[in-house]
């Protein structure tokens, strides 16, 4: 059984993620990245949207997403034939670092406008019914947040998030990345291993029984518009991540388990991300099984056994990618 991070402070992910923070304010310029100090205090990071933003600082968001407890890094890697950029994502502390801190569950609504906020700080206001379920509650007087937006927050909004947080302003940290980013493009492939935790817990199954996790995915080009980002990130992750646990658990049920959980099993399988969001209006209606792996390895410390389903489709991406390629023939 998981104790709460009330019980492990040393886990707690905005502790964890603090000296993260601290290297982004530190490196600004090396990063390509503006921090804006609020006349409250608060420290508002772009990362994105009227700055460039570079590789490192994509790691540094992910990381920061993560609560400080995983490792994230980039390298060249091979999905089935196509070549191309990749991030890993590896932690011993799975659910806490993915479900607890990344799991993007906190809907920050300000006018008509809706955001969806990600990061340590919920694991401090456990917004979301998945919060409550898990037992997660961070006590720390830092707060952390990672938005995924084309805007700086409004006055409004990080009064809104202070509230909800109840921290001092000059303890309240505040990264934005925008889809059309290259760091929004490495922290959205980064939580690949977040959705097939995601779709796990949607079958019911129990999250208590995963030990640690690895996770791999494309981090597909910047699009040229919102939309088309949201297409290529959730492309990547849908036809292009593996995702690998260490679990607990008997054979037959993670035989019968890991089936379900790959983008195979899904309805919307075969279908590239553009082809399917007309259907739904709303990038927010969409199916929350559309958010799961390509392929999925169940690896049993019990009994030594290993279960795989689901296949990488490099067609569909280099589809979704926009990519041309010539050979040398």
């Amino acid at each position: 059984m998981l104790l709460p991070l009330s019980q492990l402070p040393e886990l707690s992910p905005n502790r964890q993620a603090f000296p993260l923070i601290k290297e982004f304010i530190s490196r600004s310029e090396l990063l390509q990245v503006k921090v804006h100090e609020q006349k409250n205090g608060v420290t508002v990071i772009d990362c994105g949207v009227h700055v460039e933003g570079g590789w490192e600082a994509g790691i540094l968001f992910s990381a920061v997403c993560l609560g400080g407890l995983a490792q994230v890094k980039l390298q060249w890697s091979e999905f089935d034939g196509l070549r191309w950029p990749s991030v890993e994502v590896v932690t011993d502390h799975t659910v806490r670092a993915c479900m607890a801190s990344q799991y993007a569950g906190w809907p920050i609504k300000i006018g008509k406008g809706l955001t969806m906020g990600s990061g340590p700080a919920c694991a401090i206001v456990h917004k979301g019914s998945l919060f409550r379920m898990l037992g997660y509650e961070d006590h720390s007087e830092t707060a952390i947040i990672c938005l995924e937006g084309r805007d700086l927050p409004s006055e409004e909004m990080i009064e809104h998030i202070l509230e909800e947080c109840h921290c001092d302003p000059a303890n309240l940290y505040i990264l934005v990345a925008p889809t059309t980013s290259l760091v929004g493009s490495v922290q959205v492939a980064a939580r690949a291993l977040e959705t097939g935790l995601f779709k796990l817990r949607r079958l019911g199954y129990d999250l208590g029984k995963v030990v640690s996790g690895w996770g791999i995915c494309p981090i597909p080009p910047v699009a040229h518009d919102t939309l088309s980002g949201l297409g290529r990130t959730n492309d990547a992750i849908f036809y292009g991540s593996t995702v690998l646990y260490n679990l607990r658990d008997d054979d037959e049920t993670l035989e019968h388990v890991v089936k379900q959980v790959p983008s195979c099993s899904t309805r919307e399988y075969g279908r590239a991300y553009m082809e399917t969001q007309s259907a739904y209006k709303n990038f927010f209606n969409l199916d929350p099984d559309q958010f799961t792996p390509a392929e999925v390895w169940l690896c049993n410390l019990n009994s030594g056994r290993s279960f795989q389903a689901g296949a990488l489709r490099p067609d569909l991406l280099r589809r979704s990618f926009g990519l041309e390629t010539n050979s040398c023939k």
